[in-house]
């Protein structure tokens, strides 16, 4: 199957297909980097595409969504194996909130399957602008209450889940903060936060192809709302990035990379209103 994935993306468009492993550099690097997941980068980007592609007004915006959600199962795993190597995922954490994202996830896979696309690349908009000024001006929540136990761990998850499945990200925009405020240390919660992207990226990505399994018109080489040439462009490099980012992301000081990643998240944010 990849085999042929390849060549139809080949001999229909390797433009785009060349634009899918850029996007997967950068995404992975960000995954990495930020713990908010190359989501917030490939859903705009695959909106772009996909629209310049011809794919029907109805469909593309869930097609990004559910592309990217299968994409950051690949980011994550390189991601999650450099947080793990420095000793900085909270394991126990990761356990507890996985129980509700899964539930999480089903929901915001249905959720979408009920919103027209012209107003799920508003709402995408507008989340995309707030995690553009929650980044910019650094509004992380303090430390505020005790670690949290087990059912709020799942409780938490099941929202977190929930939007993310909305939103196709890997969910690091809420869960570290969430964390954070609950007195997990900012390395940990990132760290944290990238392994939690791996059960939301396989739970969003099976309730994408699960509701988008009888819509129409969905271009050729598609899953449901996955299409394949996009998720093999973008893993393919994604992964590789990904470790990279993870690592860089001990080593510098990310204040002015977090101030342009904002600007960029602005600028798509504005464009999907507008």
């Amino acid at each position: 199957m990849p085999c042929r994935v390849f060549e139809s993306v080949f001999a229909g468009g390797a433009v785009e297909f060349l634009i899918y492993l850029v996007l997967g550099c950068f995404a992975g690097t960000l995954a990495g980097l930020f713990g908010v997941g190359g989501g917030m980068i490939i859903v705009p980007v695959l909106v772009y595409s996909f629209a310049l592609q011809g794919f029907s007004p109805d469909v593309l915006t869930h097609m990004a969504v559910g592309t990217s959600l299968a994409t950051i199962v690949f980011t994550s795993i390189n991601a999650i194996r450099a947080h793990h190597r420095v000793g900085a995922v909270r394991w126990p954490l990761f356990a507890w909130m996985t129980l509700g994202i899964v539930a999480g996830c089903v929901l915001g896979a249905l959720t979408a399957a009920y919103i027209s696309g012209p107003i799920l690349q508003k709402i995408i908009g507008v989340f995309a602008i707030a995690v553009a000024i929650q980044m910019a001006f650094k509004l992380q929540p303090k430390a505020a209450l005790a670690e949290p136990g087990k059912p709020a761990l799942s409780v938490a998850g099941v929202v977190i889940g929930w939007a993310s499945a909305i939103f196709g990200i890997g969910g690091g925009s809420l869960t570290v903060p969430f964390l954070v405020w609950r007195s997990v240390p900012m390395q940990q919660a990132v760290a944290t936060s990238s392994a939690c992207g791996l059960p939301i990226a396989i739970a969003g990505a099976a309730s994408f192809v699960w509701t988008g399994w009888a819509a129409t018109p969905l271009p050729p080489w598609s899953m449901g709302y996955i299409y394949l040439p996009a998720l093999v462009g973008i893993a393919a490099t994604s992964m590789l990035f990904a470790g990279f980012g993870a690592r860089l992301a001990h080593r510098l000081s990310q204040v002015l990379l977090k101030r342009l990643f904002a600007l960029l998240l602005l600028c798509v944010g504005i464009n999907f209103l507008v």
